[in-house]
């Protein structure tokens, strides 16, 4: 599955338009998380617990898009972008991978 930002595959045509894909996710922080989020912010610096929470939501939401465009036919998914929000007072954090998925040759 080829997945690009862009509206084109440099190299290839696209043969059919599939249609609109997404992968969503939600995904809630531990308390351990949030205690330790807490501290570190007033020292400043990486908050690295959440930094690994946004790394594999992430690839959840990316995962599941290939998925759906598989399942719809697609070879590849242009236009991709994330979209991220918070989720239940910051407890949270919901991911969206949404792109167009095409067939490409």
């Amino acid at each position: 599955m080829i997945i690009v930002t862009t509206n084109d595959v440099p190299g290839h045509s696209i043969t059919n338009v599939v249609g609109e894909v997404f992968g969503l996710t939600v995904r809630s922080r531990h308390i351990g998380s949030n205690i330790g989020a807490s501290f570190k912010a007033l020292a400043g610096g990486e908050l690295k617990g959440i930094t690994q929470l946004l790394h594999e939501t992430r690839d959840e939401a990316l995962s599941r898009l290939a998925a759906e465009a598989t399942s719809k036919g697609a070879n590849a998914v242009v236009a991709f972008r994330f979209e991220t929000n918070d989720y239940g007072d910051g407890g949270g954090v919901e991911v969206c991978a949404y792109g167009t998925a095409v067939t490409i040759s």
